[in-house]
């Protein structure tokens, strides 16, 4: 079970991404986020911009163009 969600549907490249980060600024350590997105361009740069910071990436996925992220906020 995730401690919050960020339904940045609609939202065009980069902004999903910009949410994303504002929101794990305002969340302690261990804590998980979970991001929708329908911007294509999150499938990209969410992981990559992951892969740069301190939060782990637990699980993504895409149905029908909607695209699920998870996110373990990192200490």
């Amino acid at each position: 079970m995730v401690d919050r969600s960020l339904d940045a549907s609609g939202l065009r490249c980069p902004m999903p991404l910009l949410k994303t980060k504002l929101e794990l600024n305002t969340m302690a350590p261990g804590e998980e986020l979970e991001v929708i997105a329908t911007d294509a361009g999150s499938a990209r740069d969410i992981p990559a911009f992951l892969k740069l910071s301190r939060h782990t990436l637990m699980s993504s996925s895409e149905a029908a163009g909607q695209y699920r992220f998870v996110i373990k906020c990192g200490g």
